[in-house]
């Protein structure tokens, strides 16, 4: 019951209707007041999808945008694709069933790509189907082959791993075209990342005020200012934001303070410049600076001429 419940929240788009209405009713119990602490941390949220691997990915990808033609276009699908495309993609791409032998797959994986550009051409070279290119499969297979794919000499070759975009820029399943690959530490996966925030004063009962969803990729610090605008928007702003890391930048400690009344506390994050990895070296920490005055003193005692 409670999968159905939050199935038709998200179908209507009211998920963020129902948060507002309990906060609303916290308020009014003098459970949940503005100006005490708040604390936010993120989590990763896996899509449900199957991991594949490129080959497998590709493959996928173009089984997919097959499957949505025919269920639009079946006729016109039916008048030119080769018999062969039955054989190659009537099922999902498996890894028990590919090719053996980095050669093999190679040639295999072109022949997708060949295959690929083929249906592509097709679409774009037929006015009277030119509504199918605004089925989300058939885009999705135009952004994943340009991912993927290249051609030299009128032959469609394989990109190389080096060659490829980064990979927060990659749609790794054709059928989840938001989920992105994620990196949190020692975590790894494909999907989606979500920052929580709550209440955290002592001896207070501790509730949800926000919630933000992004893709995987997209970093903690990104989501800073606009976890204190959607706090602001609901009069929920905290006088300390308790986070970690990958939330702090020299910027928001300050613009936080300022535009919102919020202190930031959490740890900064470590200097990583080439300055600090050698010994003698003028990292920042060896600059003196004064915010009074707004004047910034190197090691050798001499003082910036400009505010």
């Amino acid at each position: 019951m409670l999968c159905e419940f939050r199935s038709r929240l998200i179908k209507g788009g009211v998920e963020q209707q129902l948060l507002d209405l309990l906060l609303e009713l916290f308020k009014e119990r003098g459970w949940l007041k503005a100006r005490g602490k708040q604390r936010t941390d993120s989590t990763h949220v896996e899509a449900a999808i199957r991991t594949l691997n490129r080959l497998e990915g590709n493959g996928e990808m173009l089984r997919a945008a097959l499957n949505a033609i025919a269920t639009v276009a079946p006729e016109w699908l039916r008048s030119w694709v080769p018999p062969e495309w039955f054989e190659r993609y009537s099922r999902a791409v498996d890894e028990y069933r590919l090719p053996k032998g980095i050669p093999a797959r190679t040639k295999y994986a072109e022949t997708i790509g060949e295959d690929g550009i083929q249906l592509l051409k097709a679409l774009w070279e037929t006015p009277t189907v030119s509504y199918l290119r605004q089925i989300p499969a058939v885009e999705i297979l135009r952004l994943t082959w340009i991912h993927q794919y290249y051609v030299e000499n009128d032959q469609i070759r394989l990109r190389a791993a080096t060659d490829l975009p980064p990979a927060g820029t990659r749609i790794d399943s054709p059928y989840d075209g938001d989920a992105r690959y994620g990196n949190k530490r020692s975590v790894t996966w494909i999907g989606y990342k979500v920052h929580i925030t709550e209440t955290c004063d002592q001896d207070e009962v501790h509730l949800i005020t926000n919630v933000e969803t992004t893709q995987a990729h997209i970093s903690d610090v990104d989501q800073t200012e606009s976890i204190h605008k959607s706090l602001a928007s609901i009069a929920l702003l905290p006088n300390e934001h308790i986070v970690d890391a990958g939330y702090v930048d020299a910027t928001l400690l300050v613009t936080s303070r300022k535009q919102y009344g919020v202190a930031v506390v959490g740890p900064v994050r470590p200097n990583v410049s080439w300055q600090s990895q050698i010994p003698g070296g003028y990292d920042i920490s060896q600059f003196k600076v004064n915010w009074n005055t707004k004047r910034v003193t190197c090691p050798m005692g001499k003082k910036s001429t400009k505010k």
